[in-house]
């Protein structure tokens, strides 16, 4: 349950950040942290909470942007990269790149908390 929590936050604050024009592209990667300081999790699921919020949020928004001009600009910049033409994997590759970065911020958040003591 954490998990998805910890998804949707992600997500949410990553918009939320990004409505904001005075941040840079990257200020995203503060929220991923924030979340992940704040939602105790292991480091891989802290990760992958990170990556998905970051990189279904940025598909989302690559595509909703993109099929608001019919897919002209992202099919020429896919034809400039050795993508044949694909805007789908333009697109892909942008929320991957997002995704990286937001999971291994929230992983950095992971590995900043203190261990917790067992007592046996």
């Amino acid at each position: 349950m954490k998990f998805f929590v910890s998804i949707i936050i992600t997500a949410f604050l990553g918009y939320v950040i990004g409505l904001f024009t005075s941040f840079p592209w990257w200020s995203f990667a503060v929220t991923s942290f924030v979340v992940a300081l704040g939602i105790e999790q292991s480091s891989t699921k802290s990760f992958f909470s990170g990556f998905l919020g970051i990189f279904i949020l940025w598909i989302v928004l690559a595509y909703l942007q993109d099929s608001a001009n019919a897919h002209l600009l992202s099919t020429k910049v896919a034809n400039i990269l050795p993508l044949n033409g694909s805007f789908t994997a333009l697109i892909a590759i942008t929320g991957l790149i997002g995704g990286l970065v937001g999971g291994f911020a929230a992983l950095t958040a992971s590995f900043t908390r203190k261990p917790m003591r067992r007592h046996y």
